[in-house]
């Protein structure tokens, strides 16, 4: 016995002592301690916990006399209806993965992650019929089976096949037929970052982490069970953040929404007392364009996570201006979404608010649940000084961390190599030692030698008040290599010339800072808000 750890060696895992965490968990305990209690709301449509989780479990059954079982992809092309959120329990309880698509690719690129994938059946609102049935006719080989998911609030539009998704659910009476993964290291989600060259990755998550963010959630923001979430937030992106999963452990209410309209949100949030809400600062812009009464407008207190992109000091004012409260937190697809949070302490709340902005703008530190965030040389992966200066790369590592990229060994090897997440993100970090981004590693502008952040020019330009959107890019300059242009987006009704608006920059930036050209256009952005660059590159680079 020489050796042996009486503690480890022998005892051993059996089914009373360890279990396979699974956010799956969490709406079973949701549908038996608080059946009535509200769970989803859409227009006039209203489940409670009880009847989203048959729901959820009668999908489950669909889908299993479908054929579909352990680790079959079952795609979604869906906005933020219920059949969304329960495609987020349903699927998995089959043991399959979900793929929720972003609903604003175009044909092409849906048709790659359903070959890529090996998409076994797709669930499809009519709105995006034409896409899907395009891109259905791209593919080679067999065709996923589609489900039709029919909404009375949406009129236009068609079908494709002869499938829908309430007529399968009705026919189904297995409401427990279910188990959970056998190994929580088994995949639950795949879902594809977006190409900025080449084809899009197919990020890879499991079981354990999408369990251990939905908690992270809880305790990042405090949540109480009172909770009244709407989605305001792609379901698509990142699996809402893990949010779906959070969502039922709390046994809160969600409050569904098809498409991101301003007047709306507002009258939502009044209707349905919405407590909390994530977005982009785009989302939290237009919300705070549309709040005509300020503080007075809303009778209770609104909580916002923001992400996405790094807030511009000017929305997290805005946003505090109008009584919302706001909390920054910072992740990507390979880390479930937000893996990192700008944690507040309570002096801060005695601050001047200018210094607020600027200490909650900060990407802050790990997600409670998420081992560790660090920004290390991206060379000697040596941790950088705490002196606000010293730029390197943020790197994570733990529990909430991807698998990794499917049948795509090369990236994965290259996205862990060291023993480190890399992000592509570089940041500096503070001596309270909290992380602030400084740039996106290709988004660097090295002009004469020096390294120009765009994100910091970004940041005053769009403390102009004209100023609704701003992107930051290199030009190429015959001189000094590259220089920085901006791309701008002006506030309805506002105008503000390129020259005012360069000398506006002069006042506040080093000379080799200052764009040398701005560009005024309406910009387009992603489904989270991100403003894709490399487009704005090459339009300079035709323009050359």
């Amino acid at each position: 016995m020489s050796g042996v750890c009486a503690f480890n060696d022998l005892m051993s895992k059996n089914s009373a002592n360890y279990v396979s965490l699974s956010p799956l968990s969490f709406i079973k305990r949701a549908a038996s301690v608080y059946p009535n209690r509200k769970a989803v709301v859409y227009n006039e449509i209203e489940y409670s916990w009880s009847e989203t989780y048959k729901r959820c479990c009668k999908l489950a059954s669909a889908l299993k006399r479908l054929g579909v079982s352990r680790g079959d992809v079952v795609a979604t092309m869906l906005p933020n209806v219920p059949a969304m959120y329960e495609a987020h329990f349903g699927i998995p309880m089959v043991g399959a993965v979900i793929n929720a698509i972003n609903i604003r690719l175009d044909a092409a690129a849906v048709a790659f992650i359903l070959s890529h994938s090996k998409t076994k059946v797709l669930l499809v609102d009519p709105e995006l019929a034409g896409v899907v049935s395009k891109a259905l006719s791209l593919l080679e080989g067999r065709s996923p089976v589609v489900i039709n998911v029919r909404d009375d609030s949406y009129t236009q539009g068609s079908e494709v096949g002869d499938l829908e998704y309430e007529t399968l659910l009705d026919a189904e009476t297995d409401v427990g037929g279910w188990q959970l993964p056998s190994d929580e290291w088994d995949a639950i989600a795949l879902g594809y970052t977006s190409g900025t060259t080449g084809d899009p990755k197919g990020v890879v998550t499991h079981h354990r982490g999408a369990y251990l963010n939905a908690v992270s959630n809880v305790l990042s923001w405090s949540l109480p069970q009172e909770v009244t979430y709407l989605w305001t937030l792609p379901l698509f992106h990142c699996n809402g953040w893990c949010f779906p999963w959070t969502m039922a452990a709390i046994a809160g209410t969600n409050v569904c929404l098809r498409r991101v309209d301003a007047k709306q949100i507002v009258a939502l949030i009044k209707r349905h007392g919405v407590t909390h809400y994530c977005g982009a600062p785009i989302v939290h812009s237009m919300i705070a364009d549309a709040v005509q009464g300020g503080v007075d407008e809303f009778s209770h207190k609104v909580h916002g996570l923001i992400a996405g992109a790094a807030p511009p000091a000017s929305i997290l004012e805005r946003m505090e201006n109008i009584g919302f409260d706001l909390t920054h937190v910072y992740g990507l697809t390979e880390t479930y979404g937000p893996a990192a949070v700008c944690a507040k302490h309570a002096d801060w709340d005695n601050l001047p608010l200018e210094q607020r902005v600027l200490l909650n703008g900060r990407q802050g530190v790990a997600y409670p649940l998420q081992e560790e965030v660090a920004v290390l040389d991206p060379e000697t992966l040596l941790p950088v000084p705490f002196d606000g200066e010293t730029v390197g790369e943020i790197m994570f590592k733990g529990n909430i961390v991807m698998k990794g990229y499917l049948e795509n060994e090369k990236a994965t090897k290259e996205a862990f190599s060291g023993g480190w997440f890399h992000s592509g993100d570089l940041a500096v970090v503070h001596p309270d030692g909290y992380l602030k981004i400084t740039d996106r590693l290709k988004d660097i502008i090295i002009s004469g030698g020096e390294n120009i952040s765009s994100l910091e020019v970004e940041s005053v330009i769009d403390s102009h008040p004209s100023v609704h959107m701003v992107a930051v890019v290199a030009m190429p300059d015959s001189k000094w290599g590259e220089v920085p242009a901006a791309f701008v987006q002006l506030r309805d009704g506002c105008a503000v010339s390129e020259a005012e608006l360069i000398s506006y920059c002069k006042e506040r930036l080093a000379s080799f800072k200052t764009p040398k050209k701005i560009i005024f256009e309406n910009l387009q952005t992603t489904s989270t808000g991100k403003i894709q660059k490399f487009h704005l590159r090459q339009k300079l680079a035709g323009a050359a």
